[in-house]
């Protein structure tokens, strides 16, 4: 009798173990299904940029409460990890998980990447650059060409870039000479038109405008302008724009991505994707009250360039997109695609 109640003790003790080790494996997994994953973010931005928080800190917000709290994304400004111009390859490699950049500073590695960062004169309006990326395909071949690096390309909103100026400009022959800040297409057609352009860090600009280092600079248009203090010593704001395009973007390492639980994964990339329509009309919406308040703030002056000089610029620029257009199979498609939509818009 008692050897038969050991038996039944011993089997007993072997069903709560046996039991207990399921309960373990079945924790376990979900454990590991609920573990929060943490990711770094190196921006472009300096602190002092309204992007950096209006959409870097942004992100990592919405992110966090679409995953609720399992991807967890730290934020760095500006070259805190590592230089801005090599974001691009951080991210491939996967040193970093996630970067914010401007499309020309890896230009060299995905050449339809100087045409995302804007090619001069040519969008009227905010609408239609995003016709041209949404509806026209533009943002699905950037995506196309980033995928060979092993990186997912979002761009971050659509928005103007404008000059602020310590210099008065209405003309071309008023750029003759004038020293500047600017980088990618734009730059090489302000070079054209007899400026000086260099490509100056964020970081730098302000101090470049107050000695005199420039005698003008682009970094977004008026809000980004008067976060970063630049009409402190620039009194000139000058329209139209020079650009209106998807100037910067968010880069991930795709095999991160892959490595997310579906649902994460879903989530995120359901946060990327929608936040760009949204940001670009917030976005330009502050840029409009920002030169308003410039204008009482600073005394700023808003410079127009003359309609007959515009048309000799306009016709610089196209000459210059079709160089743009020559540099690979893809830039001549997007470029090709842009002239026949400026057509059908009459600007062409």
């Amino acid at each position: 009798m008692k050897r038969k109640s050991s038996i039944l003790v011993s089997n007993t003790i072997i069903c709560i173990i046996t039991i207990c080790l399921l309960i373990i494996g079945f924790s376990g997994t979900a454990v590991s299904d609920d573990k929060v994953i943490k990711w770094k973010l190196q921006t472009h931005w300096p602190q002092a940029s309204p992007a950096y928080k209006l959409s870097g800190l942004a992100i990592v917000e919405k992110i966090k409460e679409a995953t609720n709290g399992r991807l967890i994304i730290e934020p760095y400004n500006a070259g805190a990890l590592v230089p801005n111009t090599e974001t691009y390859n951080a991210v491939s490699r996967g040193m970093i998980q996630m970067g914010t950049s401007v499309p020309g500073y890896f230009q060299n590695r995905v050449p339809l990447a100087s045409i995302a960062s804007g090619l001069p004169f040519s969008f009227k309006t905010l609408d239609e650059a995003i016709y041209f990326h949404s509806k026209l395909g533009f943002e699905k071949m950037m995506q196309a060409a980033c995928k060979k690096d092993g990186i997912f390309y979002v761009t971050d909103n659509v928005y103007r870039t404008e000059f602020v100026l310590k210099k008065p400009v209405h003309t071309l022959e008023d750029f003759n000479g004038l020293k500047v800040r600017s980088y990618g297409a734009l730059a090489n057609l302000l070079n054209e038109m007899g400026a000086a352009a260099s490509n100056i860090p964020g970081s730098e600009i302000y101090a470049a405008l107050s000695t005199g280092v420039v005698d003008g600079a682009h970094w977004g248009a008026a809000l980004a302008s008067e976060q970063m203090g630049f009409y402190e010593v620039c009194k000139y704001h000058l329209k139209p724009s020079l650009t209106i395009a998807g100037a910067t973007c968010y880069i991930t390492n795709q095999k991160a991505i892959d490595k997310l639980p579906d649902d994460i994964r879903k989530a995120f990339i359901g946060v990327m994707e929608n936040h760009y329509i949204t940001y670009s009309i917030e976005y330009d919406y502050l840029n409009s009250m920002a030169l308003s308040d410039v204008q009482k703030k600073y005394n700023v002056e808003v410079l127009e360039i003359l309609p007959e000089e515009m048309k000799k610029i306009t016709k610089q620029a196209v000459n210059l997109w079709d160089l743009e257009g020559a540099k690979s199979p893809e830039n001549a498609k997007a470029v090709k695609m842009l002239k026949e939509m400026m057509e059908q818009l009459g600007y062409l």
